[in-house]
């Protein structure tokens, strides 16, 4: 008897479309802003219906303390991978800079690290601030325990991180071509990643 093989699937399985849909708030709520963003601007991102995402994840809150996690999963895997690796050629002695530049290249996904924002300007709220400090707590425990920096290169690392942050959110790359003072503190905080801060400026805004 011959046996015909099962046609291949064309629809996306569940666990794909959370996936895409999970990448699409990111992207709106990092833009956004929690207060700014709503389930049928994610799911026009995502390109399904609003009734799904709800369906899917609940409310909005739900939604985005996925995306919280989210956020934080990428950035202690990234951080855990450098530490774990042995130096490569090129990359500076110190890990504090090599996990540094792991976490500039994070601001390709622009959304990933600006939701991580939004989640920590929320700290007031019920819910949402002990999953942000919860969180932030998280990485500080990771640089202090897996990486072994001391608290003062803990927190020299971390402020360094949430000023790269701040220049990514207010958009100061806008100006790095036309504000010498731009320049000078885009290239102060990031020597290393200029080019890729400006391209993803310029990108953002086409």
């Amino acid at each position: 008897m011959t046996t015909t093989a099962p046609e291949p699937a064309t629809r996306m399985r569940s666990d794909e479309r959370r996936a895409s849909i999970l990448e699409a708030a990111t992207a709106v709520f990092g833009e956004r802003g929690y207060v700014g963003t709503t389930t049928d601007a994610v799911a026009k991102a995502a390109g399904v219906s609003q009734p799904y995402v709800v369906r899917m994840f609940g409310t909005k809150e739900q939604l985005f303390l996925e995306v919280l996690r989210r956020a934080l999963d990428r950035l202690l895997s990234t951080f855990r991978e450098v530490i774990a690796r042995p130096r490569r050629e090129g990359e500076p002695e110190e890990l504090t800079g090599r996990i540094g530049l792991a976490y500039a290249d994070l601001l390709e996904d622009r959304g990933l690290l600006l939701s991580l924002m939004q989640g920590f300007m929320l700290g007031a709220d019920p819910v949402i601030g002990p999953a942000a400090r919860a969180g932030f707590l998280e990485v500080y425990r990771l640089v202090r325990d897996e990486a072994g920096f001391s608290p003062e290169v803990a927190e020299e690392f971390l402020s360094g991180g949430m000023m790269l942050n701040t220049l990514v959110a207010i958009r100061m790359a806008d100006d790095y071509e036309t504000d010498p003072m731009a320049r000078e503190l885009i290239e102060q905080c990031a020597p290393h990643k200029v080019g890729m801060i400006v391209k993803l400026a310029k990108r953002s805004k086409a």
